[in-house]
Order: C-alpha cells, then structure tokens, then sequence
C-alpha cells in the first residue's frame, strides 16, 4: 500500500463552511476537532439536516468555540416537515451561534421524499430566511430547473444570499447562481477523477464566491479517499481549488477566507 501524503498546513487560516459533525461521536468527535485545529482549520460550520439533528446541532455550536451550525430540513427529509418542525427552526436560528438556515433544497436524484413536498418545503424555508435575515445553505441534485424557478420567485426578497453547497450542477445554474451573488461551495468531489464538470464550474467561478467544505463524513478527498472523511483534509480542497484557478494556494486561502466571513458572519470577525 502506497503511503499517505502529510495533510498540508498552510500559515493562512481556513474556515470548514459545511459538516456534519454529529455524525461523529464521543472520543472520535473530540479527535476530528483536535485534528482539525492542528492543521489550521480555524472555524467548522455544523449543518442541520432533519427534525432529529437540529438540537445536536444546537449543542455542538455551543459547547466547542470553534464550531458554529446551521438550522434546516434537507430535501430528503421534507416529508418530516411540520408545523412544530418549522417553529423549532425558527426559534433556534436566532441564537447567535446559528449562521444560516440549511440544508435546504431539492434532491430528484434519491426523491427520499415527494418532489411537490420537497419544493414546498425549500420555498418555507426560503421564507423563514427572508423573515430573520439570514442567509441559506442550498442543496440541490438534479434538480437545477426548478431550483433556479424556485430562487427566481425569491432572491428579490432576500436580503442575503448564501451558498449552493457541494456544487455539481450545470454550468447554466451555476452561472444564474453566481449572477445572483451566491457562493459556490467545493469539496472532496473537485478531486475525484471523473469530476471534470466541476473542475469547469470552478474555473469559472469567481475567486470571491468561492467556498470551502468537506461535507464530511463524506466525500473524502483524494488522496484519503476511502476513509471517513474530517474537516481536517480541507487543505486538500484549497490546494485543489488553487491548482484550477492557476493560484498559489497561499493567495487564494485570504480572499476564500473573507469570502465566509462575508456570507456567515456579516464581514464581522
């Protein structure tokens, strides 16, 4: 078995914009963080998904200085939607370690739940965004006609913009998106070989709506890929990120950095 390559640590800070650290328990919960850190990971952003995680969201934000969260139902668990659903979304949003509402949006590609719902569900939450001022953490997976409808009906009202997380859609949505000031946040996915269409997208993004995720657990970049994946293999995204944009990695960390600052804390440090 080939050895490993050291996870590069770079002088410049980075900020994790999309995780799901409740899915890691315990001590190995405590190692991701301390990992982390130990490579210059210098804020993590948590994502709510689903009625069950929006509490342990809620709790990881506030027990650990470095991690912040997110409150929103994923499309695949719209049908989980309610009343209650929405007000616990509400009510939790305004504390003030809760950046945006997310993860929100349409998935045609598992329809995990009706397509109707999942519409729906994405315009509520568009709403409760629009209501407290926040920005949005959007899911979308085969999806890109009605998402852009969807945004087309909303973004005049919104204040703030967001990211459209994990980006693999179509450069005729990427560039809507883009055109309406939204983010665009890249992953492990960027290093995968058949991944052309979003190494496109990233050439074509400009450097101040680009973000950084890992959407850990999952999609562990190369060369990790295969193991669980942490937000402590971020630095191999941003080198990635770099190698596309034709950047030294150390000149586009600063600007990717103000970039989160910008969407997730109004610009304030």
């Amino acid at each position: 078995m080939s050895k490993k390559p050291p996870i590069p640590i770079f002088n410049h800070p980075i900020i994790e914009t999309h995780c799901h650290l409740d899915y890691l328990e315990g001590e190995v919960l405590e190692a991701a963080l301390e990992a982390a850190k130990a490579v210059n990971i210098e804020r993590i952003i948590t994502i709510g998904v689903s009625p069950d995680n929006l509490e342990a969201v809620m709790q990881l934000a506030q027990h650990y200085a470095q991690v912040w969260g997110t409150q929103g139902i994923h499309p695949h668990d719209s049908k989980d939607y309610n009343v209650a659903v929405e007000a616990q979304i509400r009510a939790n949003a305004q504390h003030p370690k809760m950046l945006a509402i997310g993860e929100i949006g349409l998935d045609y590609y598992y329809d995990h739940s009706d397509r109707a719902v999942q519409r729906q569900v994405f315009e509520s939450q568009l709403q409760i965004a629009i209501d407290l001022n926040m920005p949005v953490v959007i899911h979308t997976r085969d999806a890109d006609e009605d998402t852009q409808a969807i945004l087309q009906n909303f973004v005049g009202l919104m204040q703030q913009r967001g990211v459209i997380h994990s980006f693999t859609s179509s450069k005729v949505l990427a560039e809507y998106c883009l055109g309406e000031g939204f983010c665009l946040g890249f992953n492990g996915i960027s290093t995968f070989k058949p991944a052309d269409n979003v190494r496109e997208i990233i050439g074509l993004t400009p450097v101040e709506q680009i973000l950084f995720e890992t959407d850990a657990p999952y999609l562990t970049p190369i060369p990790y890929r295969g193991q669980k994946n942490e937000p402590k293999y971020l630095p191999f995204i941003a080198e990635q990120v770099a190698r596309v944009k034709g950047l030294a990695v150390e000149e586009l960390l600063p600007q990717v950095w103000q970039n989160s600052m910008r969407v997730f804390w109004n610009g304030s440090h």
